[in-house]
């Protein structure tokens, strides 16, 4: 994996038509929309509801007979339906990508060109996203479309990465880890705090000094905690103090995770 560096293809505008009405392609039509580079000429959503607020500015559609030319064509929709829109794209020989971490560029149908447009964050609706500390992770099938896919890249401020299909796979499943997994320990935390009536704002210092820790340090070298310590005692209360069998069980596993990690 390396940040793409070469010079940028494009110093015109970049059209673009965006497949999908989902986070992901909300955030994206929301900054091309911004940049003075790219130009969002349509915009396909299969229920027009979901993005008929936007129809005084960009031209929407739920047909997709009804796509018109563009640069590249941006499939943001769910993993599993990524195939069978590319499928039913009734054009050939068009610059196709997905945005997804974990799906193959091959499932893109090869009557287009294909490539990765991945923008490695968590997207909600609700929460603004600065494209400029986003890293959007590239691939194509060939290096030619490479160099349009870096320009639309920095057309938003983002840094690109060139990545071949294992590395994005590693860094969507490290994803997984450092994001979904850990809101969820944030869940479990937050009903923790409400079942005595505490403030779960009080632990947001903490998470923020955490997040802030591996800046500097390694995961591995960031770690404390009872676990770490091998702190028997403070374990077995903790345990002790958990009502919920589920809430035991991710204690227990992760705690064997960190002992094992360092050694205790």
């Amino acid at each position: 994996m390396s940040i793409y560096d070469s010079n940028s293809y494009f110093s015109c505008m970049i059209s673009v038509s965006i497949i999908g009405a989902g986070n992901v392609a909300t955030h994206l039509y929301k900054v091309f929309k911004k940049s003075e580079q790219v130009s969002v000429v349509q915009w396909y959503s299969r229920d027009l509801n979901k993005i008929k607020s936007y129809k005084n500015a960009v031209a929407i559609t739920d047909q997709l007979s009804e796509l018109e030319l563009a640069d590249i064509y941006i499939i943001a929709v769910s993993d599993d339906a990524i195939a069978s829109v590319s499928e039913q794209l009734p054009f050939k020989d068009r610059l196709v990508v997905h945005t997804s971490g974990s799906v193959s560029i091959y499932d893109l149908d090869k009557k287009n060109k294909r490539g990765v447009f991945y923008p490695l964050q968590t997207f909600s609706k609700e929460a603004k996203v600065d494209f400029k500390k986003v890293p959007i992770c590239i691939e194509t099938i060939g290096k030619k479309n490479l160099p349009l896919l870096q320009s639309l890249a920095e057309a938003i401020g983002s840094k690109v990465y060139k990545v071949n299909p294992d590395q994005r796979k590693a860094l969507h499943l490290a994803a997984v880890f450092v994001n979904n997994f850990t809101n969820q320990l944030y869940r479990i935390a937050h009903e923790i705090t409400e079942s005595e009536g505490v403030e779960f704002d009080i632990l947001k210092p903490l998470i923020l000094e955490t997040a802030n820790k591996v800046q500097h340090l390694s995961p591995y070298l960031a770690q404390t905690g009872p676990a770490k310590r091998n702190d028997k005692k403070t374990i077995k209360r903790h345990l002790k103090q958990l009502e919920s069998e589920h809430h035991k069980a991710v204690y227990t596993l992760l705690t064997e995770s960190i002992k094992k990690t360092h050694g205790r």
